[in-house]
């Protein structure tokens, strides 16, 4: 209820403006509950982001198609209502946030990470390099647009990844 109520804030208003006070107004509980669960903010968008993208699917024949999958995969999540606003808003707000820069590093990015170092067989840093190009040009194209990456571009982008992965 309240990961519902957050997305849905964040996608009617915007993530700037997508306040504890509203968000518990949305869920219909008082701010104080979310506050006892979540420390800030930026932890309750964290909570939603992992609840909302669940574990990777990270299937196929070889590495060539576990990559392209789940980039397909990401592109899909982060173009759902709310869910692209909220991870471009909390990273935003991460740069200044050293805490908040350690729950998302570690809450959201590292088990997605670990999991495909070891579906790819690929080192971390390279692992991050893929998901810095990946996620950072979906978060992009996003926020200059207002508009999710359409299916060609996210093909395109596929075919730029394979090309390194290769």
């Amino acid at each position: 209820m309240v990961f519902a109520a957050t997305l849905s804030t964040v996608d009617e208003v915007g993530y700037a403006h997508a306040t504890v006070d509203r968000i518990a107004a949305a869920a219909g509980i008082a701010k104080t509950t979310i506050y006892r669960r979540w420390p800030s903010k930026g932890a309750l968008i964290v909570a939603c982001l992992l609840d909302a993208f669940g574990p990777a699917p990270l299937k196929g024949a070889d590495r060539e198609e576990v990559l392209a999958s789940a980039i397909r995969w990401v592109a899909a999540k982060i173009g759902e209502p709310g869910i692209g606003a909220a991870f471009a808003g909390v990273f935003t707000d991460a740069v200044n946030d050293p805490a908040l820069r350690q729950i998302l590093s570690t809450q959201l990015q590292d088990p997605y990470r670990l999991a495909l170092e070891e579906a790819l067989g690929e080192p971390e840093n390279r692992v991050l390099f893929f998901i810095d190009v990946v996620v950072g040009t979906l978060l992009h194209r996003l926020g200059m647009t207002g508009e999710p990456m359409v299916d060609a571009d996210v093909d395109a982008l596929v075919e730029m990844v394979l090309r390194v992965l290769r």
